[in-house]
């Protein structure tokens, strides 16, 4: 499986952002997904989780600001963004859940957000 992050940018705090996560296959029908971010000299971290099956879970740190979305027709998992940060400030990947083996990370999208 491919995956493919995208749809990062600049924005200033407070700002909003969806970046997508597209797949190869026919995943997100069938398979728990999440998303994950990277910030500068920091380890990569969890940031939300989407059940195939229509629950989701959040980091405590974008809980109420972040929803995670998949649409199956379209192959896409989307992570909308209210109320960033600069502590948001990353690169956003998608892939398993923590503690599933993970797939290709993929490049991930960069993700800025200015004070």
């Amino acid at each position: 499986v491919q995956l493919q992050a995208s749809g990062g940018g600049l924005v200033q705090t407070g700002g909003s952002l969806r970046p997508s996560c597209t797949a190869s296959g026919s995943i997100f029908s069938n398979n728990n997904m999440a998303w994950y971010r990277q910030a500068p000299g920091k380890q990569r971290e969890w940031v939300a989780t989407a059940s195939y099956f229509g629950t989701a879970g959040y980091a405590d740190s974008v809980k109420g600001r972040f929803t995670i979305s998949t649409d199956n027709a379209k192959n896409t998992m989307y992570l909308q963004m209210n109320s960033l940060k600069p502590e948001d400030t990353a690169i956003y990947y998608c892939n398993k859940p923590p503690h599933y083996a993970a797939w290709n990370w993929g490049q991930g999208t960069q993700v800025t957000v200015s004070s």
